[in-house]
């Protein structure tokens, strides 16, 4: 089957040239080149900087944050900027003569306020937003000698980290994150409070906790199914028609590196109302992003690689609805004969097909804020394959994040 300079055309004759419309339509996979990855800024960034692609139990971000619905608006309040601040719901405990502390010592009592966590996304390799070690009204207010203490989920110290960026204010950016990264960032403020008639001081413990998680977009696919006519479903034609149509339907979209899968056909006797019997064969395919090649285009762009083969995936999906668009068209005004076999008008119908990468899946109860993310497994559970959900081990020995295995 020839094709044209560019992009791959069907074939004008050969066999549907006898049995079916498509033969007729060799000029319709004209268009555009397929998908363009978009490259994800990376770098360690300054305070100001604006890291791409993180969400803050918000879900996955286009440019930053997506809408959020009524019931998730309290949410807001802890985002400003490219800034997630810790929950200002709080359970408080007091403490008296206590005379040592992580960060400060020798002081004859402190107030310790415990915030609950705040889920963060951040796409792979990508930087997270600052995490800021304070909920947003104590951030606007006056703090008095500040110290900060960041713990990672290893329960170490982050402070010299190479890939955490730790501003004197205390704001925690994590950089080209990984699902190993995945896990609690919990942080210590304390700072004094001076009574103004006494200048009695007192110290103020307040601990922040981030659950920061991994997340890849989801990979796309297509269920297509379609429909023609045919003589009788014994027609030795009908496979025959199959199989190049399945050629045709590659060829169209081949420049893209996806290709037609699973394709199945199976042939019904239908009864109209006011018609005779007839004969359709439903025809079933999916259109799928990853065609040998494909890993080579993900190496030009190894931080949007889901971007590239979602986009690319699209644009096959729109040439093979146009292709299919046009068949009551060429029916009617190219062919003289009608073909023994041709297309059922409107036949046409996709499902969209989700799937995630090893190690990650979708939980939109755990993480309904990120529904449409495949999020890291976590610890305890796995994914050995392009499942859409994590399972969960029988025998719980995984104890991190991102597990392929059980």
């Amino acid at each position: 089957m020839a094709g044209g300079g560019g992009r791959p055309r069907s074939p004008p004759g050969g066999l549907l040239g006898m049995v079916a419309v498509v033969a007729g339509l060799g000029a319709l996979a004209g268009g555009t080149e397929g998908g363009r990855g978009r490259a994800a800024a990376m770098g360690a960034p300054s305070e100001a900087g604006s890291p791409r692609r993180a969400a803050v139990g918000l879900g996955p971000p286009g440019t930053g944050l997506r809408a959020i619905p009524k019931e998730e608006q309290h949410s807001i309040d802890l985002v400003e900027k490219n800034y997630v601040y810790g929950d200002t719901k709080q359970e408080v405990s007091t403490h008296r003569a206590v005379d040592s502390s992580i960060i400060l010592k020798h002081f004859t009592s402190f107030t310790l306020f415990s915030c609950i966590a705040v889920n963060v996304y951040v796409k792979v390799f990508t930087n997270s937003p600052f995490l800021v070690c304070m909920d947003l009204a104590r951030s606007r207010g006056e703090v008095i000698d500040p110290k900060y203490l960041w713990i990672g989920p290893d329960g170490k110290n982050l402070e010299g980290r190479m890939y955490v960026n730790l501003t004197e204010t205390g704001k925690l950016m994590v950089m080209g994150f990984k699902e190993s990264m995945s896990g609690a960032y919990t942080c210590t403020l304390s700072h004094k409070i001076i009574e103004t008639t006494t200048q009695e001081e007192r110290v103020v413990f307040e601990a922040y906790k981030f659950m920061v998680y991994a997340y890849r977009e989801a990979d796309h696919a297509y269920q297509v199914f379609v429909r023609f006519t045919t003589r009788e479903c014994e027609l030795a034609a009908n496979g025959q028609f199959f199989e190049e149509l399945k050629k045709i339907l590659n060829n169209i979209i081949s420049d893209l590196t996806c290709h037609i899968i699973e394709s199945s056909y199976k042939c019904h006797s239908i009864k109209r109302p006011k018609q005779g019997l007839l004969h359709e064969l439903f025809v079933s395919f999916q259109v799928n992003p990853f065609a040998p090649g494909w890993e080579e285009v993900c190496h030009q762009v190894p931080y949007d690689c889901e971007d590239a083969t979602n986009m690319r995936v699209q644009e096959a999906r729109d040439r093979i609805g146009e292709f299919f668009s046009k068949q009551t068209y060429a029916l009617k005004h190219e062919f003289q004969t009608v073909p023994t076999i041709h297309y059922v008008d409107n036949s046409f119908s996709v499902t969209h097909i989700d799937s995630c990468r090893p190690g990650f899946g979708k939980n939109d109860i755990t993480h309904k804020n990120c529904a449409s993310c495949c999020v890291v497994c976590e610890p305890g559970t796995y994914s050995p394959n392009n499942e859409v959900t994590c399972q969960i081990c029988t025998r719980p020995r995984v104890k991190k994040y991102g597990a392929r295995s059980c």
